[in-house]
């Protein structure tokens, strides 16, 4: 099943640097290449040094040194970053504009891109970081507004709890992300919002 509709989702510009001016142009795009190369050569080997992460950037190992002083900053940025761009993905599905059930899907479709492309960094997401905190407060926020528009729409019961709801969804796209075997992302958020929406009883339980 294909999703209902598809919003593109934004291009994430890199954070700047702490109180610094925006990035350049070609210092973002040895930015994003130093992540990028950080999250496939960490998803590969957790153990990976700051030398192999270089040479899959294709950069030299002085450039990924100057602007990260250590790996533990490297993977707090790609964490930070992989957060970020987990925000424009929901910001993408529209969730407090378009229809419930479109958000719904669109919303799930996006996150779940992130949550596989950037695996690790997603991982290392702790919120004990202050950024990260407040992006996933504010995410939590924009889900239980959508889940409040859904019940309100007639997409969910009445009655259901919102708050437990979303920590419902929550798990069921985790587990989706973990175990998605060769099902595509579109695929993927059917079976998390059908399963979210109808569960695995059958349909009139109380005739059988």
């Amino acid at each position: 099943m294909t999703l209902p509709y598809a919003f593109p989702m934004k291009t994430q510009r890199l954070p700047a640097p702490a109180g610094g001016r925006p990035l350049r142009a070609d210092a973002e795009r040895t930015m994003r290449a130093i992540l990028e190369a950080a999250e496939r050569t960490l998803s590969r080997d957790p153990a990976a040094t700051m030398e192999q992460i270089a040479e899959a950037a294709g950069v030299a190992r002085t450039t990924v040194h100057r602007r990260f002083a250590t790996r533990d900053a490297l993977i707090d940025a790609l964490a930070v970053w992989a957060t970020q761009r987990f925000a424009a993905a929901v910001d993408s599905a529209h969730p407090d504009t378009a229809p419930p059930l479109v958000a719904l899907y669109q919303t799930t479709a996006n996150v779940l891109s992130v949550k596989i492309s950037w695996g690790f960094a997603m991982s290392q997401a702790s919120s004990a970081n202050p950024e990260v905190a407040r992006v996933y407060s504010e995410i939590r926020d924009t889900c239980e507004r959508l889940l409040r528009r859904a019940r309100e729409a007639g997409v969910l019961r009445t009655d259901v709890d919102i708050p437990w709801t979303r920590r419902v969804y929550y798990a069921l796209i985790h587990e989706a992300a973990q175990s998605r075997d060769d099902q595509d992302t579109d695929a993927l958020a059917t079976l998390v919002v059908d399963t979210l929406l109808r569960g695995a009883g059958a349909p009139h339980p109380d005739r059988l």
